[in-house]
């Protein structure tokens, strides 16, 4: 038996149906999926591999799934901060991006970004933003999973014209990366408020034609629930309802704004729902119900929202924060559980993206999206807990390894594929121009 790749004697969290956890085990790797995995006593003698990853103080898990973000805006990091949602977006970073925004800025920014989620364990994304064709080319050259997401908007982009040149975008770059063994094209419609009806339902009728996954924000303001209340007389959730929107195929970012009516709609339409807990908490939009959600049913993954608004893309971090949020929000400490957060950001993010069949959990035949966290630290010791140690002691640099689709993009913190220095010092130039 000649793998790719043998990873051994390291912690496995698999995160399977059974939720097994192996504590000395081996990853056996064949191109991009996992072949074998198990407990190292199950090794087959005569297996042997073109590299071995010696991993007796590392843990590994199924690479964190950042299910809702604005990659590109990595470039207007504390652009404008400590300011409510509406002014941050039509006074600041509307502007900005009518500005800079430009097929070249995405190119650069987006390396930034998938930079920065590497290194703190993210082996998956999805995004919405413009150009997304473009980021394409920089994130295949990064090796990072991406679900990239034309945003459509009603109004100009810095990149199309209309809603209908937004559409026709994506039925190209869908065609040019069909197939494709990182890049997933979504059908992204900004928000209810700021797409009508008719864009709406072209975008839906879009996803089902191609069978691509379908990205919208919700329910994020407590402004948004008033307008469609007063406009529609229902929540927005409820009017995406009620014109053939929510589907399971669906996620919703945000979702603050929601009462038991609209958890039971989530549910029925088997809609997803992904968590900003750093963002909202940020632009002091609201909390969502995650609690309630997880007990009707209802899918949540978790994702770092853009970093002009969180303002990081550590998907860590975003764990610990929802973790605690909602314990002090319920003043309950089982309000969500460190293993719940664990789930919303890799099988809920999976499933968010339906993608569940290939990523999100170690399993047989899955790809090989896979972390490697150093537990050689003293934050990390003793042990008792994975799943706590995890959300309430780890933090981003203890990743040390970085697997995605069977190729190993970082090893000892170093990233493999492109150049660090060129991305960031790329960066600061970009940041001058923005800043003169």
């Amino acid at each position: 038996m000649k793998y790719d790749y043998l990873i051994k004697n390291c912690a496995i969290l698999t995160l399977d149906k059974n939720l097994r956890i192996i504590e000395k085990g081996f990853i056996a790797l064949k191109g991009s999926k996992i072949e074998l995995i198990g407990e190292i006593s199950s090794l087959p003698p005569e297996s042997s591999a073109e590299k071995i990853i010696e991993a007796e103080t590392m843990l590994a898990m199924p690479g964190l799934i950042n299910a809702h973000t604005h990659a590109a805006m990595v470039y207007f990091r504390g652009l404008a901060d400590d300011i409510p949602l509406k002014e941050w977006l039509e006074k600041h970073i509307w502007p900005a991006e009518a500005k800079f925004v430009s097929p070249s800025f995405i190119r650069e920014a987006v390396k930034l970004a998938a930079l920065e989620m590497i290194k703190s364990g993210t082996t998956a994304f999805c995004d919405m933003y413009f150009a997304e064709d473009v980021a394409a080319e920089s994130l295949k050259e990064l090796g990072i999973r991406a679900f990239l997401g034309e945003g459509i908007l009603d109004f100009p982009t810095p990149i199309t014209k209309s809603p209908e040149e937004s559409m026709e975008r994506i039925e190209k770059f869908a065609s040019d990366y069909k197939g494709d063994e990182l890049i997933t094209p979504v059908v992204a419609p900004h928000a209810p408020y700021t797409c009508s009806e008719e864009t709406l339902k072209k975008a839906a009728n879009l996803a089902e034609k191609l069978s691509l996954p379908l990205h919208i924000h919700l329910a994020e303001e407590e402004w948004e629930l008033e307008k469609f209340k007063k406009e529609k007389g229902m929540s927005s959730v409820a009017y995406l309802e009620s014109i053939g929107f929510l589907c399971s195929n669906l996620s919703a970012a945000h979702v603050n704004w929601i009462d038991e009516n609209d958890i039971e709609l989530l549910e029925k339409t088997k809609t997803s729902v992904v968590h900003n807990p750093e963002s909202n908490m940020k632009l002091a939009t609201g909390i969502s119900p995650v609690p309630e959600m997880l007990k009707n049913g209802v899918n949540v993954a978790l994702g770092t929202d853009g970093a002009a608004s969180n303002n990081n893309l550590d998907m860590f971090g975003e764990m610990a924060t929802a973790a605690r949020l909602h314990k002090i929000a319920k003043r309950d400490p089982q309000a969500i559980t460190a293993l719940d957060v664990i789930k919303m950001a890799t099988l809920g993010g999976a499933q968010a993206l339906s993608a569940e069949k290939e990523i999100g959990s170690l399993e047989r035949g899955k790809k090989a999206d896979i972390i490697l966290i150093n537990l050689k630290k003293p934050h990390l010791t003793p042990i008792y807990n994975f799943y706590s140690h995890l959300v309430y002691s780890a933090i981003s640099p203890d990743v040390d390894t970085a697997i995605i689709n069977g190729r190993v993009v970082m090893k000892n913190r170093k990233i493999l594929t492109v150049d660090e220095e060129e991305i960031l010092e790329k960066a600061r130039y970009f940041a001058q121009k923005i800043k003169s």
